[in-house]
């Protein structure tokens, strides 16, 4: 039986949805901003407190929840993160499941007033892209770094947000900071761009799902095997749990 949905009552919820989004950013943007005074840790946690603030309004206003498969190939230590990208619900929720982790990001989203200040404050990867193979010097070096300190290094080698049962088109760079610098890879699959569309007001009701894939060793394999390996496992999971024209978009 076809679910029949209230289009003017998921807009409101989903306006509510962003104005406590934009409230909870203003609120938070103190302790995440001046923490970076009193330490990088500080700060860091207390970015999760925004993370989850905006998971909460999004669930409570929207009805969006989820769940997580394969927690437990989470590591204990530093990792390169290569993760699905359909919307922006997963850059608020994989910093959750990693105690200390940053995402490789534009240079140019650090000109953001407040948003652009607390990526820097949190010691996000920011590379112009432009600029081609220094940037990936960048990146690499950038991401040895953080390694050291104990920080986790979450990319989306797709680049970008891609819509929902989009040809995969996924780019080498996550396969050469494995290569150069040894980090255990974590694939993540997960199907939200069925409920937060990536161009779309709406936040669809329903229950996202969210897979973590085994540890893939990087020892002794080339970025291309190591690219392909994490593409194939995140993939192979996206054909099982995408269900294409969930919703009346």
């Amino acid at each position: 039986m076809k679910t029949e949905y209230n289009r003017p009552l998921l807009i409101l919820r989903s306006t509510l949805f962003w104005v406590w989004s934009i409230a909870n950013t203003l609120v938070m943007a103190i302790p995440v901003l001046g923490g970076r005074l009193i330490s990088y840790n500080f700060s860091a946690d207390m970015s999760h407190v925004w993370l989850r603030g905006n998971l909460w309004g999004l669930k409570h206003f929207c009805g969006v929840t989820w769940r997580v498969e394969g927690r437990e190939n989470v590591p204990d230590h530093p990792c390169l993160v290569l993760a699905k990208h359909q919307s922006t619900w997963e850059t608020y929720f994989i910093p959750t499941l990693l105690e200390r982790s940053v995402y490789v990001a534009k240079k140019s989203l650090a000109r953001i007033p407040i948003f652009g200040w607390a990526l820097t404050a949190l010691n996000f990867i920011l590379i112009d892209r432009s600029s081609g193979r220094s940037a990936l010097s960048q990146m690499v070096e950038q991401s040895k770094e953080r390694f050291a300190e104990g920080i986790s290094v979450i990319v989306f080698p797709e680049g970008t947000r891609k819509p929902v049962g989009a040809e995969p088109d996924y780019r080498i760079g996550g396969g050469i900071v494995a290569e150069q610098t040894g980090a255990d890879v974590l694939p993540i699959a997960m199907n939200a761009g069925e409920f937060w569309p990536r161009l779309g007001y709406i936040k669809w009701p329903g229950e996202i799902t969210l897979t973590v894939g085994p540890v893939i060793k990087s020892d002794g394999k080339t970025a291309e095997e190591i690219v392909k390996e994490a593409q194939d496992w995140i993939e192979s999971r996206m054909s099982e749990i995408t269900v294409l024209n969930r919703f009346p978009y």
